[in-house]
């Protein structure tokens, strides 16, 4: 017997699928992507039963009729002689739109083991599952878990490791009820049976492709997607049965799966009719048609609130560490007598920094936190729904606003979450607009600029900036939409998963997923480009320099001044930490802090210091508006680049973009400043 099990997590988005990986694998993941494409795969490997078993983490799917690259890579995997045993991941509160994946999976022939999740909220609503019927039913082990609270964990690992070997002829419990309907009672080996007319077709199938395709391991399934006409199968098998697949079955074979989804709820679900659903109550409000796009408005200033409020309380924590540290450092350089040009690198360079950023952390860890609770909760699905309106008049659906919520986190994700749209020109439109919505790594420029220059009002002119975002990528999408004449019409096909309590450990595993790429840029990227910054502020033309008026970034700065004076930024060091910033957008803060040599730039000192060394050269408020929108809109950092690079296969359309951003950005702080001024 094989002493190696792999086995695949498969399921409806917003099932617990990942939460229920998550509490197997823990922390111990290996993320990297599908062979030859660019989705993401996620793997775990425990030890279990004298096994080492591998577990995959499956893109979320509703059926296996590919569509998305995401459910091509779920059908190719499933469908692979890679996976031994499948774990279907069911959401118990909506079994019967679970079901159609359920049906789908056993018709592949491989051993199935179902997951049934979410029970807690079945028992909320009353209602009760008769799981031996369910099982008997669908013929494959059928095992109650949650996920979030932890339990039948064991048993599920224990029924996926005996049934590996489990075939439809040994081990399905056959449906006699079912079948006994139609005169195919050879077909008892399968849990779902068509009517006689689609069987009899695909019996002929099936003695075609034995004759044509002796090593087949599953007729059936073939049979069944040839009479859907799935494009996939009909290039793989040649086929000549003109009367058998005369037309596209497909409606037909979703209708029948239906019907035996109707009667498997009928006999495994009691007391179905209980109360109005919660989540029912809460959406007539969080989706009005009205009142929903206000609503999610308020929370995210909600969000963004308890990001400023609370961050900042935790954040002079680590702004007396940082200081604390640089002084230490700075005496012990003193005592061991290291040169000068040393000193000021460790300490207006490295430490000023990196140091710079890494007081920003609580502020971005609040952030992740309360969008990790609005994600698991199940809200987030609603915003694309409420956003469907809107994105449809811009010839996108409410699915192309699922990476502009991302890229309220990260615009390299948000950007490789284009690949959720299945039309390509969408995904082009989407990689152009995404950049614009404000990602976490320019929340410390808000915060810095925003607490200096605008005070009790600065929560609200920091917020204003990712409204400010979102208005520019809406605006330009329709500025596009009309341009394109190649414009169709977007359907929005999206689950809105029940409304639950979100599971601590997911949030915190994706928290600290989050916090650790953030020490990762601070002691990579940031590290390197704070030594290179300084570099530029302390060499010129003569070599080593105090003086920073004669160094190269001066000079590349003030060359650059009579483009950046309109938008009021025509000042030599502001241009050089925005040129610095396309590194990634917290280099603006470090490039600052190594610029004025302010080795604790976010402390209130720090903040002081900077303040009046601005206002002296006449940086004002209305000045620290529109470096605030430049920043917002202008170049993407390198790493979003080189993700639209990836997912667009295309270096022009990357510099493209960078190109575009760069316009925009220009015209939208002309306007702003000009127009403040006036007023």
């Amino acid at each position: 017997m094989k002493k190696d099990l792999t086995i695949g997590f498969i399921g409806n988005p917003n099932c617990g699928k990942t939460t229920l990986f998550n509490a197997y694998t823990g922390a111990n993941l290996k993320v990297a992507n599908w062979p030859g494409v660019t989705v993401e795969k996620v793997e775990g490997a425990i030890r279990d039963h004298d096994l080492n078993i591998r577990l995959v983490d499956l893109p979320g799917t509703y059926s296996l009729t590919s569509y998305t690259m995401e459910e091509q890579v779920s059908r190719q995997f499933i469908l692979s002689d890679e996976v031994d045993v499948i774990v279907d991941v069911v959401d118990a509160s909506s079994l019967e739109r679970n079901m159609y994946l359920t049906l789908q999976l056993l018709e592949i022939g491989k051993p199935v083991v179902i997951a049934l999740n979410m029970m807690d909220i079945v028992e909320k609503r009353g209602m009760e599952i008769d799981l031996h019927r369910l099982a008997e039913m669908l013929g494959v082990p059928v095992i109650p878990v949650s996920a979030r609270k932890r339990t039948g964990l064991d048993i599920l690992l224990h029924a996926t490791a005996h049934h590996r070997d489990c075939t439809d002829s040994d081990c399905l419990i056959h449906n006699h009820k079912f079948i006994s309907k139609h005169k195919h009672d050879h077909h008892s080996e399968y849990a779902m049976v068509y009517s006689d007319s689609i069987e009899d077709k695909t019996d002929l199938i099936i003695d075609e492709l034995k004759n044509n395709y002796p090593n087949l391991t599953n007729y059936r399934w073939d049979a069944i997607k040839l009479l859907e006409n799935d494009s996939e199968i009909i290039k793989k098998y040649s086929v000549h049965l003109p009367k058998v697949l005369d037309r596209n079955y497909e409606s037909d074979i979703i209708n029948e799966k239906y019907d035996f989804i109707k009667e498997v709820i009928d006999e495994t679900i009691i007391n179905k009719s209980g109360q109005e659903v919660i989540t029912d109550k809460v959406d007539k409000i969080l989706t009005h048609h009205i009142f929903g796009m206000p609503i999610f408005i308020g929370i995210m200033g909600l969000v963004f609130l308890l990001t400023f409020t609370v961050g900042d309380w935790l954040k002079g924590y680590f702004e007396m560490g940082i200081e604390e540290f640089s002084n230490i450092v700075s005496q012990g350089l003193q005592l061991a007598h290291v040169n000068e040009m040393i000193s000021s690198l460790v300490i207006k360079g490295i430490i000023a920094g990196v140091g710079g950023i890494l007081t920003f952390l609580p502020n971005i860890a609040i952030l992740f936190f309360a969008l990790a609770l609005l994600e698991d909760s199940g809200y987030m699905s609603r915003v694309a729904y409420v956003m469907d309106g809107i994105m449809s008049k811009l010839g996108l659906s409410g699915r192309a606003f699922i990476p502009m919520i991302l890229g309220f986190g990260c615009t390299v994700p948000a950007i490789m979450a284009s690949r959720v749209l299945e039309n390509k020109r969408d995904r082009f439109k989407v990689m152009l607009i995404t950049p614009f919505m404000s990602c976490n790594a320019r929340l410390p420029i808000y915060i810095l600029f925003s607490s200096m220059f605008f005070k009790g009002k600065a929560v609200l002119v920091a917020y204003s900036m990712y409204l400010i975002g979102l208005v520019i990528a809406i605006l330009v999408a329709a500025v596009i939409h009309i341009i394109d004449k190649k414009n169709g019409f977007n359907d929005l096909l999206i689950e809105l998963p029940e409304y639950k309590a979100p599971s601590i450990q997911t949030v915190l595993l994706y928290v600290w997923d989050k916090v650790k790429g953030y020490l990762s840029k601070a002691g990579t990227i940031i590290f390197l480009s704070s030594i290179i910054i300084w570099c530029l502020f302390n060499f010129g033309s003569n070599g080593y320099t105090t003086e920073m008026e004669n160094s190269f970034a001066a000079m590349l700065g003030k060359i650059l001044i009579p483009f950046f004076a309109p938008l009021g930024l025509g000042f030599w060091q502001i241009i050089v930490a925005l040129i610095a910033g396309i590194s990634a957008k917290e280099v603006v803060v470090s490039s600052c802090a190594v610029l004025f040599s302010i080795p604790n730039i976010n402390s209130p000192a720090g903040m002081g210091t900077l303040n009046g060394i601005l206002n002296g050269v006449g940086f004002g408020p209305t000045n620290a508006f529109a470096f605030m929108v430049f920043s917002l809109l202008y170049i993407p950092c390198i790493g979003a680049l080189a993700a639209i690079r990836k997912e667009s296969e295309s270096t022009r359309w990357m510099l493209f973009t960078a190109l575009f951003q760069l316009s925009v950005a220009w015209v939208v702080t002309f306007c702003i400043y000009q127009i403040s001024i006036l007023i």
